[in-house]
């Protein structure tokens, strides 16, 4: 220790408070500084420039079902490394450091409840954990995900946000692919609507497979969604991209969106979607 440090350390200065909640959010879009509190409020988007920042399953769930009262579904047990994967370290002391930091078992959670009085079962996949990535413990939540709306004559809405398959998984992420599609299948046996929300960013194998297969398609504003990254189409087809390539109002625009939802008017587009599709069940 030098004698800087020395008399540094000795000196009775404060320690710095370090506090949970700061004062202040800086947006992501526009890098304007808006209060925490109106960012809140205003559910996590940008009151400037209407940027749709990204929330977990506690949010999601609080803002959609009635009263803010839902059944959160258990978390399905699977082997949490099957291949005994490591890369730069272990990937269970990855899956400790997500379940730690965001409280949350896998990257996928299910709630029941209602929804301006509809039955409905909801799916959030929270991209703070792991990138929302897509492994054997995401895919068995779909599947019960399902197989819950199906018990309760239900549709299923599923909220994505995910960077595709989790690679410490291998081949067994991508088995989740066809794992889910099959699950879909069962949904639309049973004469039930499956509608996906497609926000910020949903890409990869999850792109690939269960949230293109709504019976809508729906996204919230600027929301990035594709398959492979930008750079990676433009160096294979050796071509610029347009303007707002991937983003949900580009997909709109060429036919592969329904909509586009922004957060504050999601709750009664979704009502009113499944008034739609399920009118007996909504009578009753």
């Amino acid at each position: 220790m030098s004698w800087l440090d020395r008399v540094r350390n000795s000196l009775p200065f404060a320690a710095k408070r370090e506090t949970a909640d700061t004062l202040w959010h800086k947006c992501p879009s526009c890098s304007q500084m808006v209060f925490i509190k109106e960012y809140r409020e205003n559910l996590s988007v940008c009151p400037k420039c209407n940027h749709h920042g990204r929330i977990g399953p506690q949010d999601r769930f609080t803002q959609l079902f009635d009263d803010g009262s839902w059944t959160q579904l258990p978390t399905p047990q699977v082997a949490d490394d099957p291949l005994k994967f490591r890369d730069s370290k272990k990937y269970t002391d990855r899956i400790k450091a997500a379940r730690s930091s965001t409280g949350d078992h896998d990257a996928l959670l299910n709630a029941s409840g209602r929804l301006l009085g509809h039955k409905v079962v909801i799916g959030v996949q929270n991209f703070a954990f792991m990138g929302g990535s897509m492994g054997v413990g995401v895919g068995a939540a779909f599947v019960a995900g399902i197989r819950k709306a199906i018990a309760e004559s239900a549709p299923y809405v599923i909220f994505t946000a995910a960077g595709g398959a989790r690679m410490q998984e291998g081949i067994l992420s991508l088995m989740q692919m066809p794992r889910t599609t099959v699950a879909i299948a069962e949904l639309h046996e049973a004469g039930l609507p499956y509608i996906v929300v497609m926000t910020d960013p949903t890409t990869g194998g999850v792109t690939a497979s269960y949230a293109m297969l709504g019976d809508v398609q729906i996204a919230e504003p600027g929301a990035l969604i594709g398959f492979a990254g930008q750079r990676v189409i433009e160096n294979t087809i050796r071509e610029k991209l347009p303007e707002g390539f991937q983003r949900a109002e580009y997909l709109l625009d060429h036919g592969m969106l329904d909509m586009v939802v922004e957060r504050k008017d999601l709750r009664d587009e979704l009502g009113r979607l499944i008034a739609y599709l399920c009118p007996e069940k909504a009578a009753a």
